[in-house]
């Protein structure tokens, strides 16, 4: 197999981890300070040292080191959480949840397959955004041919395409009137501004998806607890019979494809 595909990959995520170190730091402001700073990038970082004995340290910079230090690893534990909200990751998830709780299953599927089922189907939405990001970035990064600073741009250029194509206008003005940022058009945001309004579109069209997913299945539950009521049966529980006929309509009518379909094409509409 051909090794070059692969080597753009850590750079991507040296990328990725920058831009979100970026949004935290500087609240998506400019990227020539973050550039300039991040080590991402090649800048020079200060030596480090460390102090197993019980001595205090020497010098005051390095107590402000360490405090450092447990701040990039806080942000490099919390930065796979944090860019999974900038994908379509919080509407699968979710989505793929509330189809559980309508089947009335507790723990089936489990929650590492939803999650990891929910990741792999995110890899696959946001393919057409990692290919340009590898096109016009990682590509000319790699090559010598594109500064930090404009790999870094170009990156949020289009993870922010990505989003606000996603974002309902409603919701991008709600953290643009806090903002106070103006009139501004919406490629010129922030990235502090446009991903709070992109997962509250998500959640909210994650959830008026999983109200159409219940219909169906409390429509099965009353009927269920009807009959069980006109045959007398009131001490047994409409779940014991709702269930299995869930189940048997949902593998019927191939649920799973059509819920992954219905994902999908919701990002491409």
């Amino acid at each position: 197999m051909n090794e070059h595909r692969f080597r753009p990959l850590p750079t991507m995520i040296r990328i990725l981890l920058a831009l979100f170190v970026c949004v935290v730091l500087t609240g998506g402001g400019s990227n020539q300070a973050c550039a300039a700073s991040s080590p991402v990038f090649g800048a020079a970082i200060p030596g480090l040292s460390l102090n197993l004995g019980q001595g205090a340290p020497g010098k005051p910079m390095d107590v402000d080191l360490g405090i450092q230090v447990l701040f990039v690893i806080t942000l490099l534990s919390l930065a796979p959480s944090i860019l999974l909200l900038m994908t379509s990751f919080t509407r699968i998830v979710i989505v793929l949840s509330f189809i559980r709780s309508a089947l009335s299953l507790q723990g089936s599927p489990s929650n590492q397959i939803i999650i990891g089922l929910s990741f792999f189907v995110t890899l696959f939405v946001m393919s057409p955004t990692w290919a340009k990001i590898q096109q016009d970035v990682i590509a000319p990064y790699s090559s010598e041919q594109m500064t930090g600073e404009a790999a870094l741009e170009g990156t949020s250029k289009l993870i922010k395409q990505f989003m606000l194509k996603q974002t309902r206008a409603e919701d991008l003005e709600l953290f643009v009137s806090m903002a106070g940022t103006g009139s501004a058009t919406p490629s010129d945001l922030p990235l502090n501004v446009v991903i709070p309004g992109f997962v509250i579109s998500e959640l909210r069209t994650a959830f008026q998806m999983g109200f159409l997913l219940f219909v169906p299945f409390i429509m099965i539950d009353l009927v269920v607890a009807t009959v069980l009521m006109s045959m007398g049966m009131m001490m047994m529980p409409p779940v014991t019979v709702s269930l299995p006929l869930k189940i048997l309509l949902f593998v019927l009518v191939d649920g799973w494809s059509l819920i992954i379909r219905s994902l999908v094409e919701s990002f491409t509409t």
